[in-house]
């Protein structure tokens, strides 16, 4: 099958790209856009071309695999230079989506026609790039400056009525009529002639710059590609000769094409699509049906889960064993919908909808009819132990039972039930109805459709499920221990609780190990025995400093929770050091990098060889998602390359940590 191919519609070419699933500019493409739009300007009896697309959406962006490897056929630039400079009107006829190197192909074209469902958008500032192929000069010229400086910043696509209103394209056809109406389109602008995007002056106000900077300063802390993107487009401000524009923004693209950050970035992309895999499971394996799902457990993270179904159209019977803690829930649940409803995410009506599905309860035999059940009670294997025993005897044969532990043995709890094929963990993480990472964790007895079908429910209630296997903490809360142990030790030997967070703030993380503690409860696990005290975390909870409830914590918190030094912690900590005969001594930055986040890049080739993690990128998916871990480091694995692995096995034997084996041969 070509990719490209033409017909002649009367004095009209079309151009038609056929390169399923997304119509991407791979090299063969440009190739066939080459020949084709050649073809229509050598005709004389051709007066218009117009260029379409087949399947289910325009030309949705560049081919990114080609990315880092040696061009094929004709280079984009030329392409498009081709298509601007031709000597006959060319219409672009848009359905689907526009995106990127697709977008920056219809800009070339002198007018562009679109469906009303269509989307268009320049979305390669999310890979860590910035339109290379002019959309960042052109976009100005059609659009303004304050439009563009939005699009390319941001990413975002827009409609293709919002795409009308500023400019970008210049009329709407009927959706199952797009063929002829540009065609109709083109045969009118032959007449016009060619309008070339390039040779229209730029308008609007370079102020937008400085104001998306400001709005966006915590999104965009780390990362270059935003900001290359508004230099770009200021550029186009700059320069009246576009070309001086499309040299600029050139040498912007390559920085960041070449940089570490666009590796990352793209390396997440596919990571984050190689994680839904099941790695041994035919493609073909028969799912479970799930019409109806059950919760126990009406606390937070109850709650979270069970808004993640309602929103997916899926009716919830939610269990308390106590009605005030279920009215609790249930009204929390309405609270956070209304609160959406109101910054106008939805509407009301929504609102009651997905209300509608939910049914509360106070008995766990209300749970009999349905397809999955998923438990979200107390950490505590006894009590999960119990409930397993009961929903065994309660909930029909072929159900899914699943734990949200997040630390303890599944095949355990499975094995509470006589169905141990049909349970497994379900770790979300909290809030549940807004973080988007679920681990699903395989237990030694899991159906192969037990475990597809909860990833296939993960990924239709909006998660990016990742497989994990049975072991303390699976893949992230395991990860996660190897720093949270040596940033306490740390504290022992001199560091403050600050220079901790700093070191891992700078770097890219949301907050710092002891921040993070904070915000969860230093009182989490503690047990409660004032005049017990062997670790500082204890030393601290018998002050009643239990972090951000309480106000105080490794940090001081004000009515809003922002945290400032304790001057109270740090002399807390001064003691327990005392009394520990530790002596104290100066922390380098560097130092606190080798032995909180190395032994972290550890643990990771530790998890694979132990076969708890399917791939590498699994693992980055999991801390990207659940974690906060910079997208542009690329997750530990990525990162822990980047570093290089014989920096990492040198800093980790210097400190006395055992290496991988897996790593140390990486060395």
């Amino acid at each position: 099958m070509q990719s490209v191919t033409t017909h002649v519609e009367g004095d009209v070419l079309v151009v038609l790209v056929n390169n399923p699933p997304v119509n991407a500019l791979s090299w063969h493409v440009r190739q066939g856009l080459k020949d084709g739009f050649e073809q229509g300007l050598a005709d004389p009896a051709i007066k218009a071309i117009v260029l379409r697309c087949a399947g289910q959406t325009f030309i949705a962006g560049a081919d990114i695999t080609e990315f880092g490897k040696p061009p094929q056929g004709p280079d984009f630039a030329s392409v498009l230079k081709l298509m601007e400079t031709a000597s006959k009107p060319i219409v672009a006829a848009i359905h689907g989506t526009a995106l990127g190197g697709g977008l920056e192909t219809a800009l070339c074209c002198h007018y562009r026609v679109a469906v009303p469902s269509a989307k268009l958008g320049v979305p390669e500032v999310k890979l860590g790039l910035l339109p290379g192929g002019g959309g960042t000069q052109r976009l100005p010229r059609l659009v303004g400056i304050e439009q563009a400086a939005v699009m390319c910043s941001l990413g975002e696509p827009i409609s293709a009525k919002k795409a009308l209103e500023t400019g970008l394209v210049d009329a709407l056809a009927s959706e199952d009529g797009l063929a002829a109406d540009a065609i109709a389109f083109a045969r009118d602008a032959i007449a016009k002639g060619p309008r070339p995007t390039r040779s229209l002056p730029v308008k609007g106000d370079l102020a937008i710059i400085e104001k998306l900077k400001a709005e966006n300063s915590r999104k965009w802390r780390g990362f270059d590609a935003p900001y290359a993107n508004l230099r770009c487009v200021e550029a186009a401000a700059a320069n009246a000769d576009i070309d001086a524009g499309l040299k600029f923004e050139r040498e912007e693209f390559m920085k960041l094409m070449t940089g570490s950050q666009s590796a990352a970035q793209r390396y997440m992309f596919f990571a984050e699509r190689q994680a839904a895999k099941i790695d041994g499971l035919p493609k073909d394996t028969a799912l479970r049906d799930v019409k109806k799902v059950g919760v126990i457990g009406a606390g937070t993270m109850g709650g979270g889960i069970t808004m993640n179904f309602l929103a997916a159209g899926i009716p919830v019977t939610i269990v308390e064993m106590q009605k005030d803690a279920l009215d609790r829930g249930v009204a929390l649940i309405r609270k956070n919908y209304e609160a959406s409803a109101a910054k106008g995410r939805f509407t009301q009506e929504r609102v009651e909808q997905m209300m509608g599905l939910l049914t509360p309860s106070l008995s766990l035999d209300d749970l009999a009819q349905c397809d999955l059940v998923i438990e979200a009670v107390y950490e505590n294997m006894d009590v999960k132990k119990d409930v397993f025993g009961k929903l065994d005897k309660i909930v029909k044969q072929g159900a899914i039972l699943a734990s949200n532990t997040s630390y303890l043995n599944v095949d355990e709890i499975a094995a509470a039930t006589a169905r141990p094929q049909d349970v497994l963990g379900m770790h979300f993480f909290s809030p549940a109805n807004v973080m988007k990472l679920l681990e699903v964790v395989r237990g030694e007895k899991t159906a192969p459709d037990v475990l597809a079908t909860a990833m296939a429910i993960g990924k239709k209630i909006g998660k990016v499920a990742v497989v994990a296997g049975v072991c303390h903490g699976f893949i992230g809360n395991r990860m996660l221990a190897q720093r949270q142990a040596p940033a306490s030790q740390l504290l022992l030997e001199g560091a403050t609780p600050q220079q901790i967070d700093k070191v891992h703030t700078d770097f890219g993380m949301p907050m710092g190990p002891f921040q993070m503690s904070d915000l969860a409860g230093l009182d989490i696990g503690w047990h409660r025995d004032p005049n017990r005290i062997e670790t500082i975390r204890e030393a601290l909870c018998a002050a009643g400093r239990w972090g951000q409830k309480t106000g105080k914590g490794f940090y001081d918190y004000d009515e809003k929770r922002n945290g400032t030094p304790s001057p109270e912690a740090l002399a807390i900590i001064e003691d327990f050091r005392s009394k520990s005969n530790m002596a104290k001594r100066e922390i380098t930055d560097q130092e606190i990098i080798e032995r909180t986040l190395y032994p972290m890049v550890n643990e990771g080739y530790l998890i694979l060889e132990e076969g708890k993690a399917q791939r590498a990128s699994d693992i980055d998916v999991v801390w990207i998602y659940g974690y906060g871990w910079p997208v542009y480091r690329g997750g530990p694995m990525f990162w822990g390359d980047l570093e290089g692995a014989g920096k990492i096995v040198e800093a980790l034997e210097r400190h006395g940590i055992k290496v991988a084996d897996s790593l140390k041969a990486k060395a």
